[in-house]
């Protein structure tokens, strides 16, 4: 946003005055900070066949536990991320946590035992992760821009993020087979630490960027918005189906390779996997320019609409490399392109004063879903040798959630609405 941006003219004096920073300035820094944060969380699947042939004698179970860890309390610790960003501003919440993440990493590298890796790579990472994760960028930028435009920048910022999987992913396993995992979360800890150079593009407060409009309600407290919130039908269907999305997201990107091992093109089924990551950001893209434009909860319905159908068509059609090339490529489109949109209609339904604390609960329902994805994926191929049924509860999944954004009203959650509902 430039200085001869129309909205500026609409914006109040005190938005105009706490803005230290071009919006455009903001969304590029809020997609790089995103980027490293989330492409280095996504380096951990590099790092197991290291750690657990150096450190964990060849068990993979204390590692596996880290990882769940990590999930769990990266679900609880957003919450609580959201609400000090709310309060304290976005730069010191994500500069902290990427303090923490940097620090987790270092003591990694340092394990000697299956409890040093869950308490670094699982308990501190999740907690690092929550304050240092997309949803405390989106929330601040969110916050930063135009009503109207806002669905189009988080979008943007979703867009760039995704981008780290591309670029840590390789560079992580390169630097691991030419010298060591543990020089290489050194690394990446280093890395970690040059974001919080970064992290002043997101300061000020939710007062100071398009404050609300006029009310005659009186302001509420985070604790008075929780509770509203707790018994406003929108809110919580739209838990309900961002619970299928962390489903989704966690069982394809954890067992399409060995899916793909199961049906004889292992290297095929990675390279879908790494399609998925980068079709996303055409994915995000477009999640933000239509969520501008068309209603959001339509807009997700007909995302997990389309991930039903395309699930079912892949695991109904004959196995080929070719089907699962195109199955990468399609639901990389569909992947993260709710995240924008649910951020949005969070804002949307509450305001920005409270908006990092108020998502960081959906985003626990999505870590929560995460959770079941990963177990059932596993207890199930234990059980019948096949992902099959699992595939098929992703596709009942995926209409549920369609079902649930068609019974939600996106607009403000006023205190008499949530009486009434």
């Amino acid at each position: 946003m430039t200085n001869d941006d129309p909205t500026l003219e609409r914006a109040p004096k005190a938005a105009i005055a706490g803005r230290a920073f071009p919006i455009k300035i903001v969304i590029a820094c809020g997609g790089l900070l995103t980027a490293v944060s989330l492409g280095v969380r996504s380096t951990f699947g590099v790092f197991l066949d290291p750690v657990v042939d150096s450190v964990l004698d060849g068990a993979q179970g204390p590692y596996g536990l880290a990882i769940a860890v990590q999930s769990i309390v990266w679900g609880l610790s957003q919450p609580i991320a959201g609400a000090v960003s709310d309060r304290y501003g976005a730069a010191p919440t994500f500069a902290a946590g990427s303090v923490l993440y940097a620090i987790a990493l270092a003591l990694m590298s340092t394990a000697e035992s299956g409890a040093m890796i869950v308490l670094t790579s699982g308990f501190l990472v999740g907690v690092a992760v929550g304050a240092a994760s997309f949803s405390v960028v989106l929330s601040a930028v969110g916050r930063m821009v135009a009503p109207e435009r806002r669905t189009m920048a988080l979008g943007i910022v979703s867009a760039v993020g995704s981008l780290g999987q591309f670029v840590l992913v390789p560079l992580a396993g390169w630097l691991i087979d030419r010298g060591s995992w543990e020089n290489t979360a050194v690394v990446l800890a280093v890395l970690l630490l040059a974001t919080v150079f970064v992290t002043p593009t997101l300061r000020g407060s939710a007062r100071r960027h398009f404050p609300e409009p006029a009310t005659d309600e009186p302001e509420r407290s985070l604790r008075d918005e929780l509770r509203g919130a707790v018994r406003a039908k929108p809110y919580l269907l739209l838990n309900a189906a961002f619970f299928v999305c962390g489903f989704h997201v966690t069982f394809i990107g954890t067992y399409l390779p060995r899916y793909g091992a199961d049906l004889g093109h292992e290297s095929v089924a990675r390279t879908a996997l790494a399609l998925i990551g980068l079709f996303n950001v055409f994915g995000s893209l477009a999640a933000g320019f239509f969520g501008g434009r068309h209603s959001k909860t339509k807009l997700l319905a007909g995302i997990y609409l389309a991930r039903a159908l395309t699930i079912g068509a892949y695991v109904s059609l004959p196995a080929s490399p070719g089907s699962t090339i195109a199955f990468g490529c399609v639901m990389g489109t569909l992947w993260l392109s709710t995240v924008p949109l649910t951020s949005a209609i969070v804002t949307d339904q509450f305001g920005t004063t409270h908006a990092g604390a108020l998502f960081g609960v959906v985003f626990l329902s999505h870590q929560a879903g995460a959770l079941l994805g990963a177990l059932t994926g596993a207890n199930l191929y234990d059980r019948t040798g096949s992902y099959t049924s699992t595939w098929w509860i992703a596709v009942g999944l995926g209409i549920f959630a369609m079902a649930m954004h068609l019974m939600i009203d996106e607009g403000p959650i006023a205190e008499s609405r949530i009486a009434s509902r």
